[in-house]
């Protein structure tokens, strides 16, 4: 899940900066228990995809699952080959992220949140069982659902996680949590029960935040469910019945609240990915990328978003390209016009950046059609696909105005 400061499939918005970055959330009827997105964020160090050949490569929930042992220890026995640990780069946001993902298909399709792999620019998935580290790609991903599909290149043989029916799931059921727990690169155990079902969370980058989003039919359970154990499974004796999500923040609850998103839910999606079948929740492949930093929000005034971009950066940027959003400042010059999107800067090498587009720019429309606002740009953005030639016009700061054809190449999912 992306919001406010995270950058879509087509621009770059302001980045998240070089921190440590959780998703809080509120659970709704719950006395407003905080709780996060579990993806663990950290500063950074230094294709395209398609759909999967046929969607019986998903595996379907079973009637009624074979028992994988009635204890801890049985269950995370059985489970924990097919759990991955997740490591991906955020390049233009100057982050790295890792997360935990479950084997379904042992040709390496593997599910995982919308949250670990969005704003990804490589990813790399180690599975324990073999020691062995993949290059993946991602097949597709419902940011809205939070649920992702990607494939591990060259892999065959992987073991599996024994699928249960979330349909089933009942409350006091024992449970065990498995999870890249921390980030550290190592699967680790937290057992539980179920403690509700059918919970709905509404999830913001921050508190307060405007931009949310809602996630419903939820799990919820008392395991410790922590920061990286993110797209892990939630696994009871009849097998996996969730996919970790979320967890609440330990400053401010001393009971331990986790949520995973249930297994009939996440394999239904992700068999709809496999399918190749995209629609208003699905995406299929990568999104198109402009290759831009824009600030946020509706308003059309290109000096109110300098005004915005100059409180939370700094100003004095300057109109050259840009490798991340390290370092990102508001320009000190831009286009003397009152509607339009105000650029923040380019990314380097980027399709803008080629075309000659600079920070300090104002785009107005796009194939013709007026943009008064960060936001209606990305409206218009979403209809287009990577290879698509659109037609940019802007106005540079010292008040040329331009019209130019340029070819979205593909991005990091949103």
């Amino acid at each position: 899940m992306t919001g406010d400061s995270g950058y879509g499939p087509f621009l770059t918005r302001r980045g998240r900066g070089n921190v440590l970055t959780h998703f809080i959330m509120t659970v709704l009827g719950a006395g407003l228990a905080v709780v996060l997105l579990l993806a663990f964020y950290s500063p950074a160090s230094g294709g395209s995809g398609g759909s999967a050949q046929g969607s019986g490569m998903v595996p379907a929930p079973p009637s009624s699952a074979a028992p994988v042992g009635k204890s801890a220890q049985d269950i995370a026995a059985r489970v924990r080959p097919g759990v991955v640990i997740i490591n991906t780069a955020l390049r233009y946001n100057s982050e790295q992220a890792a997360g935990t993902g479950m084997v379904i298909n042992s040709s390496g399709l593997v599910l995982t949140n919308n949250h670990v792999i969005d704003d990804s620019t490589s990813i790399t998935v180690t599975v324990p069982a073999t020691a062995r580290t993949y290059p993946a790609t991602v097949l597709g991903y419902d940011k809205t659902g939070d649920i992702a599909l990607i494939r591990l290149q060259g892999a065959s043989g992987l073991a599996t996680v024994p699928i249960g029916n979330s349909a089933a799931v009942k409350a006091g059921e024992a449970v065990v949590a498995l999870g890249n727990a921390g980030g550290q690169n190592t699967i680790t155990v937290a057992a539980g029960q179920v403690t509700a079902l059918n919970q709905t969370i509404t999830a913001s980058e921050e508190a307060g935040s405007t931009s949310s989003e809602t996630l419903h039919g939820m799990i919820q359970a008392n395991a410790d469910i922590v920061a990286g154990d993110s797209g892990g499974p939630l696994a009871g004796p009849g097998g996996v019945i969730g996919m970790d999500t979320a967890g609440n923040d330990a400053g401010s609850e001393q009971q331990t609240v986790g949520f995973a998103i249930p297994v009939n839910t996440a394999l239904s999606v992700a068999s709809q990915i496999a399918a190749g079948r995209a629609s208003s929740a699905v995406a299929i492949g990568y999104p198109p990328f402009l290759g831009i930093f824009v600030g946020t929000g509706s308003d059309s005034s290109p000096q109110d978003q300098a005004q915005q971009g100059q409180q939370q950066y700094g100003s004095g940027g300057s109109q050259g390209c840009s490798a991340s959003n390290a370092g990102l400042a508001a320009p000190s010059a831009i286009a003397p016009v009152s509607s339009g999107v105000l650029v923040d800067g380019t990314i380097c090498g980027g399709p803008a950046a080629q075309a000659g587009l600079t920070g300090g720019a104002v785009i107005t429309a796009i194939n013709g059609q007026p943009v008064g606002s960060p936001d209606q740009l990305g409206n218009v953005l979403t209809r287009f696909h990577p290879g698509d030639t659109i037609s940019v016009t802007w106005v540079s700061p010292a008040g040329q105005r331009t019209t130019s054809s340029i070819r979205l190449t593909a991005g990091p999912p949103q």
